[in-house]
């Protein structure tokens, strides 16, 4: 008999006859083991990883609530997103390793608990300096709970087919996540204001170690010869927040900021060419399908993550909507995520990674142009809000896709090492572009709104000249069908 996951119950056990001399009968078989309960710690993890999800999207409603209470203008706005992005995607490149070194339940459980403790913090901050901190170091928290939580669900499954359907429950529910953030975000700031939404954290992240207590957790093989690169670790860290800073900042500021990013870069690479084990090794980097699909990725975070925090200000403040009514007006835009990715994915089943990116791009690209010319004060709210479904489209449409191109052009035993380094370079790039066009939109939101969606439409135009020069092959590597093909 199965579970409604499909994994395999333990035979149940038959009663022997009593045996009148006990002393001298058969010995007595041990009672079986309770039934494992792998679709507990599913929930659980799912719990985690869609707060990670929608910590990183719902604030960016209510940051005009927040700078109205703790001021730091736009300038504050993008530290508050981004202080909470850099920290995640900064400390995601080793992360992964502490689930394989210390177990994938006690990982997660430290991080999720971490995560909790940490929102409270920042529900608490009573000045801008301890919010930016308590984001710091909820995204910190983060990096630690998404990778161990992806961990946890594969090894509470042991069926193949059972944890394919596992996996794709729990990317379905970061999906889901992303989608409902700027309408849960928006009602949250309405009713309890910018507080609420760290607060909203706390009841489901204690709901999911309480899950997390009761699952039960097949024994873990732990590795300890790996240790983690922290010379490359800090170097990255150290060259992207600089970046931020010079982009954000002014001043002498900015230019000793770009001398510490250029630095840092530096040391960044010269740490990764000595490393025994390095976080991201260098040689990967080289192979055309795997940078196509770092540049698809960063283009991809950088049209919808940049996007949702430009227009949050946008309607909110050219426009003069609430934090709800912003929120609403983002859902035609992230309504249809989940049912496009599941398209893509099938798309890409059928014909490879490069034609599902390749179209998803091109859509981005007109969508980009097309709100590039529909956004302007005569423009209505609700207008503009359907204007940019055609660009998230695109963004859901490439994403599943150029996720199988990166994992089927690495090696097996580089395949978490090729995750890792994707999900940082996407984190690192949606807080870069939440940096550049929040500086552009400083200057004048009409003018900087209009410069960041030419860069947006450059960026998706560079990514699907990328992908249309890639090899006409399937994620199989053969041929790829005649177009034809039924």
């Amino acid at each position: 008999m199965t579970t409604p996951t499909g994994n395999q119950l333990p035979p149940a056990a038959t009663p022997s006859a009593p045996s009148p001399a006990p002393a001298t009968g058969p010995a007595t078989a041990p009672a079986p083991r309770p039934a494992a309960r792998p679709a507990v710690a599913l929930v659980a993890a799912l719990l985690g990883f869609s707060l990670t999800s929608f910590d990183a999207s719902a604030v960016t409603v209510s940051l005009t609530s927040l700078g109205e209470d703790l001021g730091g203008g736009i300038a504050g706005a993008q530290w508050v997103v981004d202080a909470y992005t850099l920290a995640f995607a900064g400390l995601m490149l080793s992360s992964g390793l502490l689930a394989d070194r210390f177990g994938a339940a006690r990982t997660y459980g430290a991080g999720l608990a971490a995560f909790v403790v940490t929102s409270a913090l920042c529900g608490l901050a009573p000045s801008l300096g301890w919010l930016l901190a308590g984001r710091v170091a909820q995204g910190a928290a983060a990096a630690v709970t998404l990778p161990s939580s992806l961990a946890l669900v594969r090894r509470a499954y042991s069926r193949p087919e059972a944890r394919v359907r596992a996996l794709a429950v729990w990317a379905t529910g970061g999906s889901v996540a992303v989608a409902l953030a700027p309408v849960l975000g928006g009602a949250l700031t309405t009713a309890w204001g910018w507080r609420g939404i760290f607060f909203a954290t706390l009841p489901l992240g204690l709901a999911a170690l309480a899950l997390l207590a009761r699952a039960d957790h097949p024994a873990e093989p732990v590795v300890r010869g790996r240790r983690p690169d922290l010379a490359g670790q800090l170097t990255a860290v150290l060259a992207v927040t600089a970046l931020s800073v010079a982009v954000i900042e002014h001043g002498a500021v900015r230019w000793i900021a770009a001398g510490l990013a250029v630095l840092g870069a530096l040391g960044f690479v010269r740490a990764e060419r000595r490393a025994a084990e390095p976080a991201v090794p260098l040689a990967l980097l080289r192979g055309r399908a795997v940078a196509t699909a770092l540049l698809a990725g960063s283009a991809a975070s950088t049209g919808f993550f940049g996007l949702v925090f430009l227009y949050s200000l946008f309607f909110q403040q050219a426009q003069g909507n609430s934090a709800l009514e912003t929120g609403l007006l983002f859902l035609p835009m992230t309504s249809l995520i989940a049912a496009t990715n599941v398209v893509s994915g099938r798309l890409t089943a059928r014909y490879g990674a490069r034609r599902p990116m390749l179209a998803g791009q091109v859509l981005a690209t007109a969508g980009s142009l097309f709100l590039l010319l529909a956004t302007g004060p005569g423009t209505s709210s609700v207008a503009l809000a359907f204007a940019l479904v055609p660009l998230a489209l695109g963004c859901a449409l490439t994403v599943p896709a150029l996720t199988t191109l990166m994992m089927e052009a690495v090696p097996a035993a580089r395949a978490g090492v090729a995750a890792g380094v994707l999900n940082a370079a996407r984190q690192n790039m949606a807080g870069l572009a939440t940096a550049v066009f929040g500086s552009l939109v400083a200057g004048g939101f009409a003018s900087g709104t209009r410069a960041s969606l030419a860069v947006t439409a450059v960026v998706f135009a560079g990514a699907a000249l990328a992908t249309y020069r890639l090899p006409k092959t399937d994620t199989r590597g053969t041929a790829t069908a005649p177009a034809g093909r039924s």
